[in-house]
């Protein structure tokens, strides 16, 4: 059991399932790491997951909680809403074949050119930049994760500062494959606003703006 991946959730149960189906019927290590749901997540984790962690709500946080009971050499970090658009032996033989870290491509599930464009655009800017959103599946040694001290347990960006952390510590892998996301939030916001609210939140928190204030906005 080289790989753990570690989902976290909060009130998932009309996306998790689908999720969880596809990566037991690997050799991964599979754990939830859950932030309080009441909504059925936790029973279709308990079906599901090889280890299930709960407690107070927060992403780095949970995700910090689920790399505790990881026994994998690799951890990977999947949202609730991602599919796996290949069978998920192909993504663990990539992650297992990387250096130190990487993060795979992002693909919206949704129709319609502008979430084309968006999508284009976010990989193309992780490329550039080796700084990788949550949804493109975060993932990294053991080792690493330990010496970089996890996620730092902040209501924002958590997943920018540790890819920040990380590309200062060692290149990255950024591989081919694609995940899938949900487009929810771009639909429900609308493509435009959500996009403007992005690019803002992450111009904001360049210039250093407290994550907690931004989670704040973001809401």
């Amino acid at each position: 059991m080289r790989v753990s991946v570690i989902v976290p959730t909060l009130n998932e149960a009309a996306v998790l399932p689908a999720l969880l189906q596809q990566l037991s019927s690997s050799a991964a290590e599979l754990i939830v790491a859950d932030g309080g749901s009441d909504d059925g997540t936790l029973e279709i984790a308990r079906h599901y997951a090889d280890g299930l962690s709960r407690g107070s709500p927060g992403r780095a946080r949970q995700m910090n909680r689920g790399a505790a009971l990881a026994k994998g050499e690799w951890l990977w970090f999947i949202h609730a809403d991602t599919r796996l658009l290949l069978p998920v032996e192909n993504y663990l033989e990539t992650i297992q074949r990387a250096g130190s870290w990487g993060f795979f491509r992002l693909r919206l599930s949704g129709a319609g050119h502008s979430l084309r464009l968006i999508e284009r655009f976010i990989n193309w800017r992780s490329r550039l930049s080796r700084v990788a959103t949550g949804d493109q599946g975060i993932f990294l040694r053991r080792s690493v994760f330990n010496s970089l001290g996890g996620f730092v347990e902040q209501p924002l960006m958590e997943d920018v500062e540790l890819s920040k952390c990380l590309r200062a510590a060692a290149p990255a892998s950024v591989s081919n494959l694609l995940l899938e996301t949900s487009s929810r939030r771009w639909e429900q916001r609308g493509v435009v606003r959500t996009v403007l609210l992005m690019w803002c939140l992450r111009l904001l928190y360049f210039l250093g703006a407290s994550p907690r204030w931004l989670a704040r906005l973001y809401r």
